[in-house]
């Protein structure tokens, strides 16, 4: 099953999200297997990342949710909210 996980960053933490992407990249180079695929949303502007987009594939909402909970981003709580839902992918078809 795949997961549509979006997680907004809490205002004025690009700091900590430049901290913190090296490590936030190697975890999700570690759990490529369980990503559809994944990057940021950007201001209006382009100029800095505002929060997180994954596609995760598991097994359940828990699974999905663990995997989220191990993200380096999520560790050092750069995140103001997050969603998770189950997703159903339709273009282009599998």
């Amino acid at each position: 099953m795949k997961y549509f996980v979006y997680r907004i960053d809490k205002p004025d933490s690009e700091a900590l999200r430049a901290k913190t992407r090296p490590a936030h990249l190697e975890y999700a180079e570690k759990i490529r297997d369980k990503l559809v695929f994944a990057g940021p949303t950007l201001s209006e502007d382009g100029s800095k990342m505002t929060a997180s987009v994954w596609i995760i594939e598991a097994d359940s909402f828990n699974e999905a949710e663990a995997i989220t909970r191990q993200d380096p981003f999520e560790k050092v709580d750069l995140f103001e909210s997050k969603e998770i839902h189950l997703f159903m992918q339709v273009i282009p078809e599998e």
